[in-house]
């Protein structure tokens, strides 16, 4: 069953969502080659409680960390780890929290300061295509124009789309119905209604679309080792307009005042 928010429940995920922003802006202040997964977790934790909320993946199916952090060729559910970050590393963050009943949810691939070129065109191609799908979410229009925007936005630049994991609804629930695809045909899938509110969040790979489980039973890899990217955004379906409740400005504004990050000029 999907469940439709009302204006005042979609206002209570944005709360949850713009808290999740915050986090991952404050982690762009600490972000730098040398720095830990252990540590940027530790922090996220800190700065989400602190904000009287709680981790919205710690112990979630037993994960152990507040944040998933993939780098490189990981693709999602990365655990927190001593290793340290490379300068030419892509790390993509994933980051939720629950607060006032409702879940928010966000993700952000930051790239260190010697990030190849064609990596980094990885990056803004899953960026743009992030907006492609929300440009689809609209009422009227189905869970499956989503997932071909995104498709097709990507594959027309010789990327691949990962079709195990997906996007999703959710509210009360960190994961609820409908799942969201970043592939699908035109016209498939669910009607997309009036108080829908969905994660859309493309996953999508330099190399093959394959993917593999590591032997930390968490994390998700390319199975041929290339490079991953992945953004998130919260959406909510309105009448008139697609409300995006999470915020990439503000992540984007703090990249720009860390120099020992790449500045990525990515949509906000």
């Amino acid at each position: 069953m999907i469940h439709y928010k009302t204006d005042e429940q979609i206002e209570l995920i944005r709360e949850s969502c713009m808290l999740v922003s915050k986090t991952l802006a404050h982690v762009a202040t600490i972000l730098k080659p040398g720095t830990t997964g252990l540590k940027i977790d530790k922090e996220a934790e800190t700065f989400i409680r602190d904000h009287n909320a709680v981790p919205g993946f710690k112990g979630y199916n037993g994960f152990p960390g507040t944040l998933c952090i993939s780098p490189n060729s990981g693709v999602v559910h990365g655990i927190p780890t001593d290793r340290e970050f490379k300068d030419d590393d892509i790390i993509s963050i994933d980051c939720g929290s629950y607060l006032n009943e409702y879940f928010g949810d966000s993700a952000f691939t930051f790239a260190m300061p010697n990030v190849s070129e064609e990596v980094m065109a990885l990056l803004v191609a899953t960026n743009e295509s992030l907006y492609k799908g929300i440009e689809a979410a609209k009422v009227g229009a189905r869970i499956g124009d989503i997932g071909h925007a995104i498709q097709s936005y990507t594959e027309a630049r010789n990327y691949t789309v990962v079709r195990e994991l997906v996007g999703h609804g959710i509210g009360k629930n960190l994961h609820e119905k409908p799942e969201v695809p970043n592939y699908g045909r035109r016209g498939n899938g669910p009607k997309i209604k009036k108080g829908l509110v969905i994660a859309i969040e493309p996953m999508i790979n330099l190399g093959v679309k394959n993917v593999k489980q590591s032997d930390d039973g968490w994390t998700i890899e390319t199975k041929d080792g290339k490079a991953s990217a992945h953004y998130e955004h919260t959406v909510a379906i309105k009448e008139d307009k697609t409300d995006i409740l999470s915020d990439h400005s503000i992540v984007v504004d703090a990249i720009k005042n860390n120099s020992e990050i790449k500045n990525i000029s990515l949509k906000k």
